[in-house]
């Protein structure tokens, strides 16, 4: 498993020297391949947008920045990684719209806050051939003989197929909680997530059966 992981470092560090990617950029999707498990397309484009965004917001990583994204694939790991916006830290919030874009903005104590969002422009993917046919989804896109074009053409796209817009964004204060017992499962919960009287599991997220 090891040798698989160093052969696929090697030959992702080699396709990014070849586009003239930066050394910290490299970096950082080398660690944001590593977290995701390999390099999918969606995981590198979201390395691009990440990295975009952070420029046109003029802030470091090391600040404390909230994300949303607006799908759940694959590109919430870009924001975890690239902009510790976590969903345990509480700043990564994922809006299953459908588009692979994500907001980006820093603190604020105010209701609102100003925002940039920077998300795939399908115009410009027409310069791109492998890459649109890849996100279309369409059948005339194969994995096992593509994949290689496809990576190789993401890195040389790179910001090319990025656009991006100011937005204001909704800021939710933390808010005080207290834990309530569910009497369905004996389990406490805050006080928030109750359905009624009972908890989610006892309700409309139950996802598992107890086994006997």
């Amino acid at each position: 498993m090891t040798g698989k992981h160093d052969d696929q470092e090697r030959k992702l560090k080699s396709v990014m020297d070849t586009h003239h990617i930066s050394p910290q950029l490299q970096d950082q999707i080398q660690e944001l391949t590593a977290f995701h498990t390999y390099p999918a397309p969606g995981v590198l484009i979201g390395a691009f947008m990440v990295d975009y965004a952070l420029e046109l917001l003029g802030m470091s990583p090391d600040l404390k920045l909230y994300g949303v994204c607006e799908t759940p694939k694959c590109l919430p790991d870009a924001l975890q990684v690239m902009a510790h916006c976590t969903t345990g830290n509480n700043r990564l919030r994922v809006v299953p719209i459908g588009k692979f874009a994500i907001t980006l903005n820093g603190h604020s104590d105010t209701e609102t806050t100003e925002a940039v969002r920077v998300y795939v422009d399908l115009a410009k993917l027409k310069t791109y051939p492998v890459i649109d046919t890849w996100y279309a989804n369409s059948p005339a896109y194969d994995k096992h003989t593509m994949k290689d074009k496809l990576q190789d053409e993401i890195f040389k796209a790179g910001r090319a197929i990025l656009a991006s817009e100011k937005v204001r964004v909704k800021v939710t204060p933390k808010k005080k909680w207290k834990s309530v017992t569910c009497p369905g499962c004996g389990e406490t919960v805050p006080d928030y997530l109750i359905e009624g009287d009972h908890c989610g599991a006892c309700g409309s997220m139950k996802y598992y059966e107890r086994s006997s």
